[in-house]
């Protein structure tokens, strides 16, 4: 089924949606250049303060699958206006919290608000936009989700040095409020409600499913793996998530319809997601803590040398998805793999010597390789799959790429960690600072390594892409 409307604004429709995106996403990192100060000011502990960032993103996680559903039972309108009020409440809440625990209740509800928006926004656009204008559209979007969690540090760092913490959210109110408006005023309802039935065991087994893995491997950066609450909620995690596949694959009304895998291309485009999704989040969460821990460099200024970086990946992920509409995937993604390649292999060869200069050509190389990849990568994935799936293919990508990130970062950290303390288990000083700080330095060069190998596994899986017509494109 293909949906055509003569009269529809698509543009307005666009702007309220990445508008409510941009606040969204947004602050999925704002906050990392404030939780110190945030735990001063409520006096909490560095392992309570980090809920703030764990719960957000559980909540995302968790909710994501879901949506399939839900974008079944409510209008596009109802949808997004109940998505952008929960979202602004949490933030008008956040903005005024007493105490850490409003806080925390506060980033929770601004949670669910991004859950319903995120693949709201892409399952639209897939629904208003022909097959052959996706790649340009796809790019918009991806500007929007690359390049809003890209400068949160920065933006935080900023408000932080001069302003009240309490402004990171007051900022957040006229976006929310923009975006509801637009949205009240021009938001059609394009989407087919079905009003399938309820399966409240599949919800169940969804939340323990993706949350479980999410929180396991999110928990792991701060506490050991042999740590219960780590390796436990990753079992209860895919002994859910098992479950839920079966249980979706057997009834006659999935939350999640599986079965979009069944087109080669789609599930060949996911597997090459998750791989450059596992590398890029991780790498964003590394180069910070190699910048401030070996070339001890502050977190404002960490945030300024990957600011270059962020503003080539916005402004190159118009540009590649343009390319894609024009020349297809392969032609594309295939360089662009390429370079993130190139840059992980330069990454491997950081030293205590390495200049900003340095380390931000590298970085500017890999968020190009990325802005190449993942726009053409989800639109051409998406493009695979018929109409009636277009909620569900929207919903797993949104979804796999919270749980790759938490994965992939969860992997690269134990990596490092694990490098670092095999370099000084076979020192003859491990006390020393500077043997400390070459196993750091080691630690790090390993994990690029990691990164390196993950990033030429996704060059061959690219090879198996194949081109499609325009008649193949047109569901």
């Amino acid at each position: 089924m293909e949906i055509h409307f003569k009269n529809l604004k698509r543009t307005p429709i666009l702007v309220a949606l990445m508008t409510g995106a941009f606040a969204a996403t947004l602050n999925e990192t704002l906050l990392s250049n404030a939780l110190t100060v945030l735990m001063g000011e409520f006096q909490v502990s560095a392992t309570t303060i980090q809920w703030l960032s764990t719960a957000y993103l559980l909540v995302v996680g968790v909710l994501i699958p879901v949506t399939a559903l839900i974008q079944q039972w409510l209008t596009t309108r109802q949808l997004f206006l109940i998505a952008m009020t929960t979202f602004l409440i949490g933030t008008i809440i956040a903005a005024f919290s007493p105490s850490f625990t409003t806080l925390l209740v506060a980033r929770i509800i601004q949670a669910l608000g991004t859950g319903l928006i995120i693949p709201l926004l892409m399952n639209t656009l897939l629904i208003i936009y022909p097959p052959e204008k996706r790649g340009s559209i796809m790019g918009l979007v991806f500007l929007i989700f690359t390049f809003a969690p890209a400068i949160g540090p920065t933006l935080s760092g900023i408000i932080i040095d001069t302003l009240v913490w309490r402004w990171l959210f007051y900022l957040m109110i006229p976006f929310s409020i923009l975006s509801i408006l637009i949205g009240y005023r021009y938001l059609a309802n394009v989407s087919v409600m079905t009003k399938p039935k309820v399966d409240v065991l599949s919800i169940i087994l969804s939340t323990l499913g993706f949350g479980g893995i999410v929180y396991g491997f999110s928990a792991s950066g701060n506490a050991n793996w042999s740590n219960p609450q780590v390796y436990l909620a990753i079992i209860i995690g895919g002994f859910s998530l098992t479950s839920f596949v079966i249980r979706q694959l057997r009834i006659s009304n999935p939350i999640l319809e599986l079965r979009t895998f069944k087109f080669p291309m789609f599930s060949l485009s996911t597997l090459l997601m998750i791989i450059v999704m596992m590398s890029m989040f991780s790498t964003i969460t590394l180069l910070p803590m190699f910048l401030q821990s070996v070339l001890l460099a502050t977190a404002f200024k960490s945030g300024l040398i990957m600011l270059p970086g962020s503003i080539i990946n916005g402004l190159m992920s118009l540009t590649s998805g343009k390319l894609f509409d024009k020349f297809g995937a392969r032609i594309v993604i295939i360089p662009g793999l390429l370079i993130i390649s190139t840059a992980m292999y330069l990454f491997t060869g950081l030293t205590l010597h390495s200049t900003t200069l340095q380390i931000i050509f590298i970085h500017c190389l890999l968020m190009l390789g990325v802005a190449l990849v993942m726009v053409p990568t989800q639109t051409y994935g998406l493009n695979q799959i018929t109409s009636e799936y277009y909620v569900h293919g929207s919903a797993i990508f949104s979804t796999l790429q919270q749980v790759a990130g938490a994965v992939g970062t969860a992997l690269f950290i134990a990596t490092m960690s694990a490098n670092s303390k095999s370099y000084l288990a076979q020192s003859t000083n491990p006390n020393d600072v500077t043997e400390q700080l070459a196993a750091s330095i080691n630690g790090y060069n390993s994990t690029f390594m990691l990164g390196l190998i993950i990033s030429i596994i996704a060059i061959i899986v690219s090879l198996f892409l194949k081109k499609i017509t325009k008649k193949q494109q047109a569901h």
